[in-house]
C-alpha cells in the first residue's frame, strides 16, 4: 500500500471512532490487533477498550493535528476532548463521574498490514489528564513552583 492509502486507513478509523461507529472496527482493524499501550491483543478486546471510554466520555472528541506516514507505520498526532459524564474503569479501579472536561494531546503510532491497523503505541500525558479530572494535584510545594494561571 502506498503512504497515502495507509494514511486514510488512520482517517477513516479516526472518524468511526469519533462518529462511534465500533461495527467498522473490523474492516479498519486486524482481529489479532496488538495494542502496546494497553497492553492486551485483539479486535474484541481492543472495540471493548473503545466502549468503556465512550460511556465514560460519552463526547470524547479526536482531531487530528498532524500525520506523517513511513514505510508500514503512521504517527498521528491528536487533540482530544471530553467530558467525564460516566464511569470509567481503569486498572482495575473505577472512577465515578467527576464532570470535569479534559483536553489531550496524544501520539499514536500505527503499523498498517493489509490495508489495516495491525499493531499500535500511544503517547500522552497521563499525569495531565488525571490532574485535569481533578483525581491527582500538586503539593504544597508544586504549587509553589509550578504556579497554575
Amino acid at each position: 500500500m502506498s503512504l497515502e492509502e495507509n494514511k486514510a486507513v488512520v482517517y477513516r478509523f479516526i472518524e468511526a471512532y469519533n462518529d462511534r461507529r465500533v461495527d467498522l472496527f473490523d474492516d479498519l482493524v486486524t482481529p489479532d490487533y496488538i495494542d502496546h499501550a494497553h497492553q492486551q491483543q485483539g479486535l474484541e478486546s481492543f472495540k471493548r477498550l473503545f466502549d468503556m471510554a465512550f460511556k465514560a466520555f460519552p463526547d470524547w472528541h479526536e482531531n487530528i493535528e498532524d500525520i506523517i506516514a513511513e514505510g508500514d507505520k503512521v504517527w498521528v498526532l491528536v487533540k482530544a476532548t471530553g467530558t467525564h459524564t460516566g464511569e470509567w474503569n481503569f486498572s482495575g479501579v473505577t472512577l465515578s463521574p467527576t464532570g470535569e472536561e479534559v483536553t489531550m494531546m496524544m501520539v499514536f503510532i500505527w503499523r498498517i498490514a493489509g490495508g489495516k491497523l495491525a499493531e499500535g503505541w500511544e503517547v500522552d500525558d497521563e499525569l495531565d489528564f488525571f490532574k485535569q479530572l481533578g483525581v491527582i494535584g500538586y503539593t504544597e510545594k508544586g504549587k509553589r513552583i509550578f504556579q497554575e494561571t
